[in-house]
């Protein structure tokens, strides 16, 4: 897997962008849908307040694909996406590869209201994948006014390999909402300090 990267530049998003960004990809590149792992990360947009969030110069549309579909992936540089009728175009294409982190973070893992059977699906995943590490819960999260919860999830005291084995497989559904795809993170210590 690798991450191919886009600088995106546009006025504003709907607040609750995921759905309709989901969308206008589907339309885009039909085959991101069937690809097993594939994923789109969360946008950093600069919330106003209102119903839509800002995007910002800092602001990247990032997919997380095979490496045999990144050529294809590129190939939405210049493109110009409509998302819930507003203006997304996209600049040129940059291949980030995957690296090792010995903490990963996901902002939201597709879960329900239940805390203890999210992390009991979580802790099912990691073994099946043959993953020790230590899993801290975070926040719950309510997207797209409701019709998707999650709570954000960290690993920790991963191996090289087994770190590398997260950020290529993520965990629980909707990749492509963004949700159970990991990135780095440089420490869990203040999050699992005493208070």
């Amino acid at each position: 897997m690798i991450d191919v990267a886009f600088p995106v530049e546009g006025d504003t998003l709907p607040g609750d962008y995921r759905f309709a960004l989901a969308e206008a990809l589907d339309r885009a590149l039909p085959w991101l849908a069937d690809t097993p792992a594939a994923g789109v990360h969360r946008l950093n947009l600069v919330r106003n307040g209102g119903n839509d969030a800002i995007v910002s110069r800092r602001t990247r549309l990032a997919l997380r694909v095979p490496r045999k579909r990144a050529a294809d992936a590129g190939a939405l540089a210049g493109a110009e996406l409509s998302v819930a009728g507003h203006r997304l175009r996209l600049g040129a294409a940059q291949q980030r590869e995957l690296r090792h982190h010995a903490t990963l973070f996901a902002h939201v893992v597709a879960g329900g209201d239940d805390e203890l059977l999210f992390m009991q699906a979580v802790n099912a995943e990691l073994e099946s994948l043959g993953v020790q590490c230590r899993a801290m819960c975070g926040l719950r999260h309510l997207l797209e006014g409701g019709r998707l919860a999650g709570y954000s999830l960290m690993l920790d005291g991963l191996s090289p390999h087994q770190s590398l084995t997260m950020l290529e497989a993520g965990v629980g559904g909707h990749r492509r909402l963004g949700c159970g795809l990991f990135v780095g993170h440089k420490s869990a210590a203040a999050v699992g300090a005493p208070e």
